[in-house]
């Protein structure tokens, strides 16, 4: 995604500043007082203040601003890039200080972190990783200003840094701004560095007397506290969840190829910024995502000796110590230019790839490999003893790292749970109206609950399926327990969003309160002969039986079929899917539904190569080209759960987690998954091979 120094629509500094100060525009918003029925384009709607996006559903603001919600709970007035203005509800999940003061204003540093409920697309600010702290200089901000009316405007000014303002906060003095046309409401908005493009500050206050007010650094936010426990997963930690996050957003925009628009990396490198003298702006994008994929150092102190060993003591005054991965990058940047700068970068994350975790996924191992290869390829210019070093530190971690070799288990078939099966046919002369059998399967014993085969539409199907749907449910849950609810469709309905459905008396989809899934009746290679016979002259029912068996045994491995590097791609032929592991479970990225007819035949291709379960997400109008977290996750649910026999529960709470504001788990909007056992027992009367 970088253009050309000689060409394209960037000529000079000044075009690249007013990409710039757009970018930074498009990610600010207005922060509202919680509350149901104001239009967000409309004057009212109790406006408190400014603030922008940091992260992927995470809005950074001032404290005094969020605390005048209500209940730690505001809305969050954005624009989208058709000009469309959106609120969403958000709740404060950090606040420093945590506490209103009982008097007088707010102390530094006066931060605070608002989640959004429910995932939305939108773009990020690129914050600075730098403990240098805020310098003299010349800045801009943005923010959302009261216009007098009650009809907030976004405002953005040039400003400069003149000094500091100790408050008496030890270490959180504010910085002093001098800019004219800083009003009211414009608290919690962005301040940016010009020459180096990226966000370093808060707007904190308004003076009453002068034409200015005061900041606060981004680089406080270090100082969110530390997690009591011992930490086991990204959420754990705020400060690391919210700043992976960010350096997965940047990088994955910056990397996609399906995605035209400026990235900041791109401004950043127009307006001649530097990442420190060893790494360009998209240098430094690329390998802050590689670092966001892993675990975050165990401690502090922790990162302060990795640190020290590389010969850098982290010296800045009243500037919070490095905390995560990117904090200690930041501290490399004053590392003596030339080739030794670009040595210590690369042996800093040979460090942090051969670290010691805090917790370990399944994607940590592929994240290890990732940051490796970026060394290796970015030492390729450098001296040849160096490479050398390399190379044998990573054949060392290879070796230290390699699990002792097991034997295969033995395939054990897995008790059969307790289903519900919902069988769907459109009608081929009324394709918008469909008929429908209901199945409850509380053992082994499928008791048929109800049918109808006159044609319901769509929309009229939650209501007419509420009964026979909660008879069966009640004749298969358990306490604690409830049955999966199995959608039994061809593959041109898989993107029936069943799992959405809200039964009349409820109010809760359905995929929040059970697992749903969706089975394709198999196809039958004995009436058919289209299958063949595979290696060993195994039958399709054969192989099909012992692929359900070996993902149901562990360990269970994702496979990304669809999608290498954001690009689509189509789904290997048929005689290769057939030849992967056993214990492969296939997910595509770029499934376009049921209009996109690549997609639908790359679904029956899995479906004749022999495998009953398999992961998608739907399509989405508003999803962003890019889906390197999608990736990682997935990564981490499949090969998480051992065995696919806990896939419908691993996605069930994840549709919980959506449900709940759970901003771990909205990269799982929309997922689907495909679990069908081998010659299934429930009667099909009107449903045909796909």
């Amino acid at each position: 995604m970088t253009p050309p120094r000689d060409g394209g629509a960037w000529q000079d500094g000044e075009d690249a500043e007013s990409v710039l100060t757009s970018l930074v525009r498009d990610a600010t918003v207005r922060i509202h007082r919680a509350g149901p029925g104001y239009d967000p384009e409309g004057p009212h709607g109790d406006f408190l203040g400014s603030g922008f996006f940091v992260a992927p559903s995470w809005v950074l603001t001032c404290a005094h601003v969020a605390g005048e919600g209500r209940g730690r709970q505001v809305d969050v007035v954005y624009r989208t890039a058709r000009g469309e203005a959106v609120r969403v509800e958000g709740a404060v999940r950090a606040a420093l200080p945590e506490e209103r003061p009982g008097t007088g204003g707010w102390p530094s540093p006066d931060l605070a972190l608002v989640q959004l409920l429910r995932p939305v697309e939108h773009p990020c600010v690129y914050v600075s990783e730098r403990s240098t702290g805020l310098r003299r200089g010349t800045y801009y901000f943005a923010g959302w200003a009261d216009g007098g009316a009650g009809e907030p405007r976004r405002l953005g000014r040039e400003c400069r840094v003149v000094g500091t303002l100790d408050d008496g906060s030890e270490g959180d003095a504010q910085v002093l701004i001098e800019a004219s046309q800083l009003y009211p409401g414009m608290s919690g908005g962005p301040l940016v560095d010009l020459a180096r493009g990226e966000v370093v500050g808060v707007l904190k206050s308004r003076a009453t007397d002068t034409d200015g007010g005061t900041a606060i650094g981004v680089e406080r936010l270090r100082t969110l506290p530390v997690p009591e426990r011992a930490v086991t997963a990204e959420p754990d930690d705020l400060y690391q969840a919210v700043f992976h996050a960010h350096d997965r957003y940047h990088a994955d925009r910056h990397n996609s190829p399906l995605d035209a628009r400026e990235t900041w990396a791109d401004v950043q490198w127009e307006l001649g910024a530097s990442a420190g003298p060893a790494l360009t702006p998209q240098q430094r994008a690329d390998l802050l995502g590689r670092l966001a994929t892993l675990p975050p150092p165990v401690s502090t102190r922790g990162l302060l000796d990795l640190l020290k060993g590389l010969g850098y003591t982290h010296r800045a005054f009243g500037v919070p110590a490095p905390r995560g991965w990117r904090d200690g990058l930041g501290v490399l940047h004053d590392a003596r230019r030339g080739d030794e700068a670009l040595e210590r970068v690369l042996r800093y994350c040979v460090a942090a790839a051969t670290a010691e975790r805090p917790y370990v996924l399944p994607s940590t191992k592929l994240a290890e490999d990732a940051l490796w290869d970026w060394v290796e390829k970015t030492a390729g210019g450098l001296r040849r003893p160096f490479r050398g070093e390399l190379a044998r530190l990573r054949e060392q971690d290879a070796c230290h790292r390699a699990p002792a070799a097991a034997p295969d288990p033995a395939p054990v078939r897995p008790p059969a749970p307790a289903v519900v099966a919902l069988h769907l046919e459109a009608r081929a002369w009324e394709p918008d109206r469909y008929d429908w059998r209901v199945v409850a399967r509380p053992h082994d014993e499928d008791l048929p609950v109800a049918e109808n085969h006159r044609g319901t539409r769509l929309d009229e199907l939650p209501a007419r399926l509420a009964a026979p749907l909660n008879k069966a449910f009640r004749m298969c849950d358990e306490p604690g327990d409830p049955a999966i609810l199995q959608v039994v469709t061809g593959p041109a309905l898989l993107d029936l969003e069943v799992d959405r459905w809200e039964l009349p008396g409820d109010g809760r989809p359905l995929g929040v309160q059970r697992p749903v899934v969706a089975r394709c009746p198999e196809p039958d290679p004995e009436e058919s002969g289209a299958y063949g016979t595979y290696e060993g002259h195994e039958t399709y029912a054969e192989e099909r039986a012992a692929r359900w068996d070996r993902v149901h045994t562990g360990p269970a491995r994702a496979a990304v079929l669809d999608c290498d590097d954001g690009l689509r791609v189509p789904v290997p032929p048929t005689a290769e899917l057939r030849g992967l592991e056993h214990r492969t479970v296939p997910v595509l990225c770029r499934y376009g539904g049921r209009d996109d007819a690549r997609g639908l035949d790359w679904l029956v291709r899995l479906l004749t190569a022999g495998y009953g379960v398999a992961l998608w997400r739907r399509p989405r109008d508003e999803r962003a080209a890019a889906c390197a977290e999608f990736h990682l996750r997935v990564v981490d649910t499949v090969d998480g759960a051992e065995s696919a026999a806990r896939l419908p529960q691993r996605v069930h709470a994840l549709r919980r987690g959506v449900r709940e504001g759970r901003t771990d788990t909205y990269w799982s909007e929309g997922i689907a998954l495909l679990y069908g056992p081998p010659r299934p027992t429930a009667p099909g009367l009107f449903l045909q091979a796909p």
